[in-house]
């Protein structure tokens, strides 16, 4: 599974969070700079990511319109590994994840 993770200047322990949820890829941007806004997400991700507490406000409506569009699970973390591990847990019982979980 890969998952583009949005916001962040860096990661610290989310990638050893993500392995154990079974994410073995990811991608980051950080989202902080302007440019970010004309970033697509690319078609090979599983899941999208966005640390909410570390990003600019117009990207974080832009992922979740391209995620949405895409049909693609997105949630919503701060960047603290508990809350993440929190979020991915709910989101495992998603209807949304479900599905595509059982596509792969």
């Amino acid at each position: 599974m890969t998952a583009l993770i949005v916001g962040g200047d860096s990661l610290g322990n989310i990638p050893d969070v993500l392995t154990q949820k079974g994410v073995d890829e990811y991608i980051h941007w950080s989202g902080r700079k302007k440019g970010m806004r004309n970033k697509k997400i690319p078609k090979n991700t599983d899941m999208v990511i966005v640390l909410y507490d570390y990003i600019e406000h117009n990207l974080t409506k832009l992922i979740k319109k391209q995620s949405k569009s895409m049909d693609i699970p997105c949630l919503f973390s701060k960047r603290a590994c508990t809350d993440l591990e929190k979020k991915l847990a709910n989101c495992a019982n998603c209807n949304r994840c479900l599905k595509y979980k059982n596509a792969n």
